[in-house]
């Protein structure tokens, strides 16, 4: 068995009492013997039973998986941090897929897909749909794709980690890494992994259709620093064809029916402006995001010859 001496595990919990248990041991037995608990002010014995079972447990200081994350890796001295979620869904005995791209240098970034095998009752059509959508939707904004990128089983190096730019507090914060890892072109591997459906009496923390919705405002927020001819674009798309829609019915208003409308003339000619400005402007920010891409990988050849 491989002792994994340089990694750590980090584990976000919030009333995971039946399962936490389950998960520390199930890493202790691949090799991975440090663990750290981030409990989001649990109700029930998380915190007791975790310690019992020889983990670090620091008590959130805030509130969300993304701050527990940052709180965590920030508490963190490790070279690798493997990030798994303490309600059993991602079986701790498949860590070494997650762990042996790292330590063999191959990734800074691994991405655990939980599609590939997904278990029965692990996951909701609602829930299944609304991944789909937004694995898509990354794929055509970022250009990259990470097969799972909502997936909370992940492992990566701190160094790779600390590159980020992360401010999410809840569980928009796999779709800022994801995002930071195409925008900083941090390289990325994707495994296989189960997906397991929670123990009976175990209640998830994820709201799909709010959560969903801050995922989604998220990954189309970030989009404007990463590929703003999209963001842009889009919003330009947008106003302009309202535009043209809204210029389209006053001609055939004047040319059919004789009735002339002088303020709506007004705003179709706003609105057309404001889609063209909007088109330039995402054309504008595409070229400088592009430059500085390129000065940032001479400034990182630069750092590697030295």
């Amino acid at each position: 068995m491989t002792e994994y001496e340089d990694v750590c595990a980090l584990v976000p919990t919030r009333n995971e009492a039946k399962t936490i248990a389950d998960v520390i041991d199930g890493l202790s037995d691949v090799g991975v013997g440090r663990v750290l608990v981030v409990d989001g002010h649990s109700t029930d014995d998380t915190r007791e039973i975790a310690e019992e079972h020889g983990a670090e447990v620091i008590q959130q200081t805030g509130s969300g998986k993304g701050q527990a994350v940052r709180q965590g890796v920030a508490h963190l001295n490790h070279e690798y941090v493997l990030l798994l979620d303490g309600d059993a869904t991602n079986p701790p005995e498949q860590a070494p897929r997650l762990l042996d791209p790292l330590v063999s240098g191959d990734a800074e970034h691994v991405i655990g897909d939980r599609t590939a095998d997904m278990q029965p009752g692990a996951m909701t059509r609602l829930n299944q749909i609304g991944n789909t959508l937004i694995n898509h939707a990354f794929r055509r904004i970022h250009g990259e794709d990470y097969g799972d990128i909502l997936s909370g089983y992940r492992a990566f190096t701190r160094e790779s980690f600390e590159r980020m730019f992360l401010s999410a507090e809840g569980f928009g914060i796999e779709t800022e890494m994801a995002v930071e890892c195409a925008r900083h072109d941090i390289p990325v591997a994707v495994v296989p992994t189960t997906y397991r459906a929670r123990p009976e009496g175990s209640e998830t923390n994820l709201h799909p259709v709010s959560d969903g919705g801050r995922i989604i405002l998220t990954l189309y927020s970030l989009a404007k620093t990463s590929n703003p001819l999209f963001y842009f674009g889009s919003l330009g798309s947008v106003f302009g064809a309202a535009g043209a829609l809204l210029a389209a019915w006053i001609g055939y208003e004047w040319f059919a029916r004789g009735i002339s409308h002088e303020a709506l003339t007004v705003v179709a000619g706003v609105l057309l402006l404001l889609g063209v400005q909007l088109l330039i402007f995402g054309v504008l920010s595409d070229i400088v995001v592009t430059l500085h891409r390129e000065q940032q990988r001479r400034i990182d050849a630069l750092r590697g010859d030295d």
